[in-house]
């Protein structure tokens, strides 16, 4: 991967906070723990998620950069959903989580020389995992993410 296709990465990583908030806008209030699409998560359960998500990846990063050969540990997202109770919870301190996060992952990201983006772990899932493997996987999740807020926003306003 080039410099410029990193920076591109980046830049769009940066962006995911935002782009999470603008699926929001609009959202009907009362709705937010609703699945209006059987099988689906609810835009506050997409909230948590983002937020735990983050956090985890900020470790995977750090853990990357910072030790020979790691171990990445996975998590199981609906586990956490029903361990952690993300529809009994507000969604504001997890949005606040996802922007502090990656702010502050966003620094270091900008930092990382040529070798850093190629030191690698051990994913059990997906074997070998690079800083820049990193990357390409958050740099796109939290859009993936107000992808689904907005169809759920859609299916909502449309069964009104």
């Amino acid at each position: 991967m080039t410099s410029q296709e990193r920076s591109r990465l980046i830049d769009q990583y940066a962006g995911g906070p935002a782009v999470v908030t603008d699926a929001l806008a609009g959202f009907p209030t009362d709705q937010l723990t609703a699945h209006p699409i059987p099988g689906k998560w609810s835009a506050t359960e997409i909230a948590h998620h983002l937020a735990d998500s983050e956090s985890i990846a900020a470790v995977r990063i750090r853990t990357l950069i910072a030790e020979d050969r790691p171990a990445i540990h996975p998590y199981s997202p609906d586990t956490y959903a029903a361990a952690l109770r993300y529809n009994a919870r507000d969604i504001a301190p997890a949005l606040e989580t996802l922007q502090a996060v990656r702010a502050g992952t966003t620094q270091l990201l900008r930092t990382l020389t040529d070798a850093e983006w190629l030191r690698e772990g051990t994913h059990p899932e997906h074997g070998a995992f690079s800083a820049e493997k990193w990357l390409t996987v958050y740099a796109e999740h939290a859009h993936k993410h107000a992808g689904q807020i907005r169809r759920l926003k859609e299916a909502l306003v449309g069964a009104r």
